[in-house]
């Protein structure tokens, strides 16, 4: 099932959601995001390990990295909110 988006639950489209938050604030590419950020904000855990058994990320003890797919995925996130607004 390694690089497989089918099905992803929503606790791991949550990630994909936030690293899509970021690419619409940035404009840029996101390879990777916070897992947690020390104030107390947390990427899912439930969500984080389905996507790492999936093969879509690499996660560290602050650090999400976003493989090929997973940056793919949330590039077409972002072009499907886009057209939901006409854009």
């Amino acid at each position: 099932m390694a690089d497989d988006v089918n099905g992803l639950s929503d606790k791991a489209l949550s990630i994909f959601a936030f690293a899509a938050y970021h690419r619409l604030v940035s404009g840029e590419r996101v390879t990777s995001v916070i897992r947690k950020d020390g104030a107390g904000h947390e990427a899912d855990p439930a969500g984080v390990k389905e996507l790492e058994e999936r093969g879509l990320v690499t996660a560290g003890e602050t650090d999400i990295d976003l493989g090929d797919t997973a940056q793919a995925t949330v590039e077409a996130m972002v072009v499907a909110l886009r057209g939901e607004v006409g854009r």
